[in-house]
Order: C-alpha cells, then structure tokens, then sequence
C-alpha cells in the first residue's frame, strides 16, 4: 500500500514521514496456526494452487503517468507500489489515528472460528489486530515480499501466535486454498495490484459462499485527502471492478477518517 500526501506534507497527518522515506517508497516496488480442519496454504509461490484465465484483453497501456504504471483497468490506471523499505511507515504511531485500524476490525464483525485473508498484509499491521477475534480460526497474512512475511514470522514467534499462517503469493494469485474464507480484507493495497481481475479472481474461489471482502481504498471523491490522485479509489470505481469479478456490493461505511470501507459478498448460490 501507498498513500503519500499529494502535495501538502506539511499536514499534521504526515509530520512522521521523513523526505528520505518518500523518496525511497517512490522509486521501490511492493504489493503489494490452531485450525487443524483447514488445509495449509502453499509455502511458496513457485507453484500456483489454481489456474488463471488470460485476462489479458481487459487492460489498456497508455503513457506511465508520474505515479502510475501506464496500465489501465476499467478505465483506472494502476499506481505505482511500496516496498519493503517503507515497512518502517507503516507502523507509525500516528497511523491509529489516521485509519482508525480498531473500527476497521470492529466492522468485519468476526465470529472467533472464522477464517480471513490479510492481503498486501505488509508488516502484519492488521494481521495482528484480527488475529485475536479470530481465536478458533485463522488469518492468512498474505504478501508477495519475502521480507514482509518475515516480519511477520518474526513478531509470530515473539507474541506466541499461533493462528497466524504467512503466505507468500504472486502478483496473479494470493495462492489460498479453495472455499475456505469468510472474509477476506485489503487495505490501501487492492489499487496498486498491477493484475487486478487475476487476483481477485484468484480470491473469490478462496472465498466461501456468503464469504464477504472488506476493501479498504482512500476517498477520491474528496480532494480534501491529501493522497495522490493514482492511490485513492472513488465508490464507484471499486464497486465496478468487484462486481466484475462477481461479487456483490453490500454496503459502504465512511466512518473512517479518510478512507472508503466497502464491503461485498460472494453470492451463495
């Protein structure tokens, strides 16, 4: 995930962020166990666990823009993407109050055996967060940097957690086993996935029927966040690409303080 202020970095929401850590997370790349009855997921990415279609007819190239890859799906640009040596950003202590993390969990409204995906999981930010609502179940800390998912095993092993599976994925697949999600979340991570329809076909067959996805993007329909332009997500531009993919649109929460919470559904049937 990326989520640079656009041009005020002077706002109080960013004092954190020195001139060294935009310059790096500017130019590198990112993304992006207690539950005996639950197959393990794939240990690397060498091997993907399902097929996927070629899509390739449904992206457009057009000129890079400053923050974009010059990749254009259903009309959006794709932006550019963080790597691991932004991980340090993304555990900055001002970050509570700028996402509201306890509201985005207390809204996915878990049940303590469910099974959920952390996608573009990063650092474990909101791994960790879920993990305990989720003391029967499991959370697939998902991320295609080797580097991230040690972090992650590192503060496993610290904390004693043991329903916390990391999983390396591809940039086509989050490599999950079939029919096994309730839920899966992407926070400021799903607009920087440089194949959209692949991954999130990919994610729909890990989903259970009823199994319902928690997109977490930055409000481009406000220009008061100050986020560049290719890292925010209107309503509708998400609600298009899930609906491509076949979800159902649920609903939309904006009690966060700068962000979209949209929530779909894999249909039953």
């Amino acid at each position: 995930m990326t989520i640079f202020p656009a041009t005020n970095r002077s706002h109080p929401a960013w004092t954190l962020l020195t001139t060294a850590l935009l310059c790096v997370a500017a130019v590198t790349g990112c993304a992006q166990t207690d539950a005996p009855s639950l197959p393990d997921a794939p240990a690397s990415s060498g091997e993907a666990t399902a097929q996927t279609s070629d899509t390739s007819d449904v992206y457009q190239q057009t000129t890079p823009s400053r923050d974009g890859i010059g990749k254009v799906y259903m009309g959006r640009e794709i932006s550019k993407v963080m790597g691991h040596r932004g991980a340090q950003w993304l555990e900055r202590p001002s970050r509570e109050d700028e996402e509201r993390p306890d509201l985005v969990v207390d809204s996915m409204r878990l049940s303590p055996g469910d099974v959920v995906a952390d996608i573009g999981a990063g650092t474990g930010y909101f791994t960790f967060r879920i993990a305990p609502n989720v003391p029967n179940g499991r959370v697939f800390a998902v991320d295609i940097q080797p580097e991230m998912l040690q972090r992650i095993r590192v503060r496993m092993e610290d904390e004693g957690r043991t329903n916390v599976t990391p999983v390396e994925g591809t940039i086509q697949d989050p490599r999950l086993p079939p029919d096994t999600l309730n839920a899966a979340l992407m926070v400021d991570a799903y607009h920087e996935f440089s194949h959209p329809r692949e991954m999130m076909t990919a994610l729909v067959r890990s989903l259970k029927p009823g199994g319902r996805v928690y997109l977490v993007e930055y409000r481009k329909e406000d220009p008061s966040v100050p986020i560049k332009p290719l890292h925010k997500m209107s309503e509708a531009q998400a609600r298009r690409e899930m609906q491509a993919v076949g979800l159902e649109w649920v609903e939309t929460l904006d009690m966060l303080p700068q962000q979209h919470f949209l929530i779909f559904e894999k249909p039953a049937g």
